[in-house]
């Protein structure tokens, strides 16, 4: 059964992440994902303080949420180095056993990770190669650790120009070049409508090697049920297929009152799913 989770940074922005977190149980969720350990986004950057897991840890427990996620690198690649550059490889590697070192202090075993931007000088064939190999020696180092990677694709027409994997279909050749149980592929919704569109038929190809998915309305990034794409047939399609990951909102609420707007997001999703 399709799990949903909520991305802590895009909703009660101004406030503490532990409220946050209660706020996000409050609207009837017990699953969250948040980006970077050392910053918070503040509703317009990741300006915010690092965040502190002691505190983290014992709300988690007050409340009954988990975490599914946090986030290693920045799409840019200017936080925790470059996947297309070879010489940001000790740094991102250092990076991500820091991640690993405060996902465990929560219980959590998953991290998305990015490519970075293209880089001036370099051909894609330059940067998918060292994306690879430096992909390789994280996953090797995640299976250590008991710890999955998430490769996330973004779309490069409306969010994140300059962004070297803007293809879930070249973001699944990576993954499964690579073939580690510890290297999965994060499906956005969002960013793929964007830019590939044909969005059943490549979760139907690609359930394999897919380990969580994002979602948010098309455009404009608001909520799931206003946009253009039909979250009824992918959930329900989800379900026929038996996934049983994650299915995380990362989308920036419209609603002003954003309990308001997750208690009628998850109202929509779970009858999405045919559940109620």
């Amino acid at each position: 059964m399709v799990k949903l989770d909520v991305c802590l940074e895009t909703v009660f922005t101004g406030l503490p992440v532990e409220e946050r977190i209660r706020r996000i149980a409050g609207a009837g969720y017990d699953c969250v994902e948040m980006w970077f350990h050392d910053c918070t986004f503040n509703g317009t950057d990741c300006a915010g303080p690092a965040k502190d897991f002691t505190a983290i840890r014992h709300t988690l427990k007050d409340t009954g949420v988990t975490v599914n996620n946090l986030v290693v690198n920045s799409p840019d690649g200017g936080l925790g180095g470059f996947l297309v550059k070879k010489e940001d490889r000790e740094k991102y590697l250092e990076r991500l056993k820091t991640v690993m070192a405060v996902a465990g202090s929560i219980d959590c075993k998953k991290a998305i990770t990015c490519t970075g931007n293209e880089v001036p000088g370099l051909s894609r064939a330059q940067m998918k190669k060292n994306t690879v190999e430096t992909l390789g020696s994280a996953a090797e180092i995640a299976g250590r650790n008991g710890f999955t990677l998430l490769l996330e694709p973004l779309n490069t027409s409306v969010d994140h120009p300059g962004y070297f994997l803007d293809s879930a279909e070249k973001g699944a050749e990576i993954v499964r070049e690579i073939d580690s149980p510890n290297l999965m592929l994060l499906y956005d919704i969002y960013h793929m409508q964007i830019m590939e569109g044909n969005l059943s038929a490549f979760i139907e190809k690609n359930l394999d090697i897919i380990g969580h998915f994002h979602t948010a309305g098309v455009p404009g990034r608001h909520e799931p049920s206003d946009g253009e794409i039909n979250y009824k047939f992918i959930l329900s399609l989800l379900e026929r297929l038996r996934y049983v990951g994650s299915f995380g909102l990362e989308y920036f609420p419209a609603m002003a009152d954003h309990h308001a707007s997750l208690v009628s997001t998850g109202k929509y999703l779970i009858e999405s799913k045919g559940l109620i």
